[in-house]
């Protein structure tokens, strides 16, 4: 619970995610993950050999470049939907997350400095499918299917929790609402599509002042993911700009119907990326946290950091 009540981010100090987690786990490391559940690469020796090695060179990189690192729980798919379909159970899933902060704990430990704080991010992600949702829930409704998950990250100890590939506004208004009542510090990320809206329809800035709206601007900040900077950076105008404070772009320029089709890893180029990113900087003041979604890895992240170091 270190920076519970103090983000370094929110301070403005630098930070940087890791990328494509599940992206890299099949296609770098040949690790099974059935349903795009990255934390199931745990069970195995040969999984968990390979989630450390990836977790150590995105630490290594933040303490190089002298940035902080938001270190994210592999828990994108562990809630009760998903893991009902992997035939889990609730103590099983509870595990998991204990597990989890446990290792991001150690990881902290062993490479944290002055210059390079390291938070535990706990990851949450969408009751349905993070593309296409067909099961749109109520806020009322995601409130009660997320507060099992928002309370394990409280109770083993992560700094902040993150709602990661949000399609629309109602989910991330209950996630954020029972992050409210927890105390829980709490970043939204909404995906969009290459018109840059939300696969609901809604525009960026519609989401963003609906989940303020409703929590009276409880989230700490906001961020785009899962999308590449050219889907999104044409409706970065507004006020409301000023909310997104982190980016996890996407390296491929395909749809999310072309990512869900190809069997193949399109991770794009990553200077071009890093210098995306930078472009951005005029358009977002306050974007402090920096990383990367699909395809991307750490060289995308370094090269991320060396852009945006330069400007």
């Amino acid at each position: 619970m270190k920076y519970r009540n103090a983000l370094p981010q929110m301070a403005g100090k630098q930070m940087i995610t890791d990328g494509g987690l599940e992206t890299t786990l099949i296609f770098h490391d040949g690790i099974d993950l059935p349903l795009f559940a990255a934390f199931k690469a745990l069970e195995t020796d040969a999984g968990i050999a390979a989630m450390d090695a990836y977790m150590a060179r995105f630490a290594r990189i933040a303490v190089d470049a002298n940035r902080g690192f938001i270190m994210d729980t592999p828990t994108w798919r562990a809630s009760a939907r998903w893991a009902a379909e992997l035939g889990m159970t609730h103590a099983d899933l509870r595990a998991v997350h204990r597990e989890v902060i446990c290792s991001l704990t150690g990881l902290r430990d062993q490479y944290e400095t002055a210059q390079s704080p390291f938070v535990i991010n706990g990851v949450i992600g969408p009751q349905d499918d993070g593309y296409a949702p067909t099961n749109v829930m109520s806020a009322i409704q995601a409130e009660a299917y997320h507060a099992a998950q928002v309370g394990w990250f409280d109770e083993f100890g992560a700094d902040m929790v993150s709602a990661i590939t949000m399609t629309y506004a109602d989910e991330a208004i209950g996630i954020a609402s029972v992050a409210k009542t927890q105390g829980m510090p709490i970043s939204i990320a909404f995906t969009v599509e290459t018109n840059g809206q939300l696969p609901s329809g809604e525009t960026l800035a519609e989401a963003i002042c609906a989940v303020d709206e409703a929590t009276d601007a409880y989230p700490a900040y906001f961020m785009i993911n899962c999308a590449h900077p050219d889907h999104f950076s044409h409706v970065l105008e507004g006020d409301w700009t000023s909310r997104i404070m982190g980016l996890r772009a996407n390296a491929s320029r395909m749809s999310h119907a072309e990512l869900d089709a190809s069997d193949t890893l399109d991770d794009g180029d990553p200077n071009e990326l890093g210098a995306l990113y930078a472009g951005l900087l005029p358009r977002l003041p306050n974007l402090t946290v920096m990383g990367g979604c699909c395809g991307t890895d750490h060289r995308h992240i370094a090269a991320i950091c060396a852009a945006t170091s330069a400007t």
